[in-house]
């Protein structure tokens, strides 16, 4: 289900919001013994998550199923939360698992959110966000999931900004401006353990795109790297275009093992 929707441009989920606490508090009841169905099918029965509405806690319980696998690719996302992880250390993960089917969050963050602040923009506005939208649709490979009114295209813009804000990226309420945002060091480290799983190249690494959505560049990725192999929490060495990382863990499990113990 997940690389069919990978490139999906969804204006539901978008405008349903980043649902942190909801996530949260789903996952940190997850039973592993049922299925993915099951356990969503208790966050309507059980109000788990506080909704005010079954109407709510029926689109919860949707996006949740569309966004992400608990039985596989978000396994250790749902451990975390199951061991009542630090929220903080926890919500860059969420959003970085999020964004594995979640296209339209992940292109907006990459190639729009991160070019913004590199060029140095101040304040950003709903309607800042609608010429992006309006040529992303024009790009060929990319589904889109039903036809967008001007309203809904609108909507989705503010919801995107929301997101970022929610994610500590943004902040303010009308008008948006930069936070000065730091990712957290565990969560630094998952991410990189995580990211060496598919692509064992130190270099490539360093240069995902994936450190765009933190706000971060190769040389900020750079810098974290060197500060901890100072403190002796990783190895890394760098000459030239070549470079060498060796990770605390032999994988983001056992990693992941070692946070919520």
């Amino acid at each position: 289900m997940a690389e069919a929707r990978s490139r999906v441009v969804s204006s539901f989920t978008i405008i349903k919001g980043s649902l942190i606490d909801e996530t949260f508090a789903v996952f940190r009841d997850w039973d592993f013994s049922l299925s993915r169905l099951e356990n969503l099918r208790r966050v309507r029965e059980e109000n788990s998550i506080g909704a005010t509405s079954t109407h709510w806690a029926r689109d919860v319980a949707k996006v949740l199923n569309r966004r992400f696998d608990p039985d596989g690719r978000d396994r250790l996302l749902v451990d975390l939360a199951r061991a009542n992880c630090d929220r903080e250390i926890w919500k860059p993960l969420l959003l970085w698992h999020m964004t594995r089917d979640e296209f339209l969050l992940r292109d907006f963050l990459v190639n729009w959110l991160h070019p913004q602040f590199v060029k140095g923009a101040f304040r950003l506005r709903t309607e800042d966000v609608v010429p992006y939208l309006k040529l992303l649709g024009k790009n060929r490979g990319i589904e889109w999931s039903g036809t967008w009114t001007e309203a809904t295209t609108n909507r989705v813009a503010s919801a995107l900004l929301r997101m970022a804000t929610d994610f500590g990226l943004l902040t303010g309420v009308q008008h948006k401006e930069f936070a000065p945002y730091h990712l957290p060091e565990q969560s630094l480290l998952y991410l990189l353990h995580a990211l060496t799983e598919v692509e064992p190249n130190a270099r490539r690494i360093v240069d995902s795109e994936d450190w765009r959505m933190f706000l971060m560049d190769s040389s900020d990725v750079e810098r974290e790297l060197l500060r901890l192999h100072q403190f002796r929490k990783l190895h890394y060495e760098v000459a030239g275009s070549l470079a060498q990382l060796k990770l605390p863990r032999g994988s983001t499990a056992e990693y992941t093992r070692g946070l919520c113990s």
